[in-house]
């Protein structure tokens, strides 16, 4: 007799590539850290889709969430810059070369404090990459001082208490003009995997905002970055799948109802309305939708915001379709008779 057994899971992808040539160094980062969740989910989602390590670019600031990239991609191109700056340096390897894909980590004190001014111009220009925001509310690098994203009242294990107002990076990004926002939670891997998948999809900036908790400094049971408190309140949007799709599909849905928001690419993202009536393609609802949730104390997590037809900025730049960097000397270098035309104009 014999017997049926299941077939085993493939160990390599569509381009022959193991999940170990997507990872990086082994982390330093404290055991528990939700930026190593974050990490997991980049390595099995870049494995799954079968991107190319080499036509990647990682680019990172300062701070527990910049060490990250460290950690995956080890044949990708990186770079890590100075603090709260990715975004440039992000935006000129872009301009650079836009047939590479771009993953960019930052942290709430690399964005919402210092980079506050830089994430604000790259969403508006809406630079083609994934933005991940892994959002602890606390400067876990230099031991545990607030961010601009922790929350009023919050104490700390040193006794001090912020008395100021969070920032919240998906408003932030939305009054930007962000071409794609979404939230997810380091603990929820299934949605996290499922919003990466359509981030990377996305064909402009894709801002990603993880509340990950940091397990050292900020993670008592009452603070709304750490695990407890967000298994306790977080409320999914959508019931999520990534399907993708070859024909364009027209958004128009009922409460209960399956929809799909169709990217640049020909993919998609699969939504159910659950609970709340919440159309992605409406930035005023996505506001209204942000605001209601932080006035009833919870953080909504799902596909907020989306805009597949809104320009990139290479688009917008006229770059062409040949990048700079693969230009020659003859093509980047005016010839002597345009020369001569443009000095005869300033005579």
């Amino acid at each position: 007799m014999t017997v049926a057994t299941a077939p085993k899971k493939a160990t390599t992808n569509l381009i022959g590539l193991e999940k170990s040539d997507y990872r990086g160094l082994e982390t330093t980062l404290c055991q528990g850290c939700g930026h190593n969740s974050i990490v997991s989910q980049i390595v099995a989602v870049c494995f799954e889709l079968s991107i190319p390590p080499e036509q990647l670019i990682k680019v990172s600031g300062i701070g527990c969430s910049s060490k990250a990239p460290a950690y995956f991609m080890n044949r990708a191109h990186g770079f890590n810059g100075l603090h709260g700056r990715m975004p440039s340096a992000a935006t000129g390897a872009i301009l650079a070369n836009h047939s590479m894909r771009a993953i960019g980590m930052s942290g709430d004190g690399d964005t919402a404090n210092i980079g506050m001014g830089q994430f604000k111009h790259m969403v508006r220009r809406n630079v083609p990459m994934v933005y991940i925001v892994a959002n602890n509310g606390v400067y876990g690098l230099t031991k545990g001082q607030f961010s601009a994203t922790a929350e009023q009242g919050l104490e700390l294990k040193k006794g001090l208490q912020n008395k100021l107002p969070p920032i919240d990076i998906c408003l932030e990004a939305l009054i930007g003009g962000a071409s794609f926002v979404a939230r997810s939670f380091a603990g929820d891997p299934r949605q996290l995997s499922t919003l990466l998948k359509a981030a990377l999809a996305h064909k402009g900036t894709a801002v990603l905002d993880v509340i990950s908790p940091c397990v050292i400094f900020n993670n008592k049971d009452e603070s709304p970055k750490s695990y407890a408190w967000g298994r306790e309140h977080e409320e999914p949007l959508h019931d999520l799948t990534y399907v993708p799709e070859r024909d364009e599909i027209v958004i128009s849905y009922e409460p209960g109802e399956i929809t799909s928001v169709a990217f640049a690419d020909g993919s998609s993202l699969r939504l159910k309305k659950i609970e709340v009536d919440h159309d992605p393609t409406s930035r005023l609802a996505a506001l209204t939708l942000i605001e209601e949730s932080r006035t009833q104390g919870t953080f909504v997590t799902g596909l907020i915001y989306v805009n597949p037809t809104q320009p990139t900025f290479v688009e917008i730049s006229g770059l062409g379709t040949t990048p700079l960097a693969r230009l020659t000397p003859a093509q980047m270098r005016p010839t002597e008779e345009t020369l001569r035309d443009i000095n005869a104009r300033f005579a």
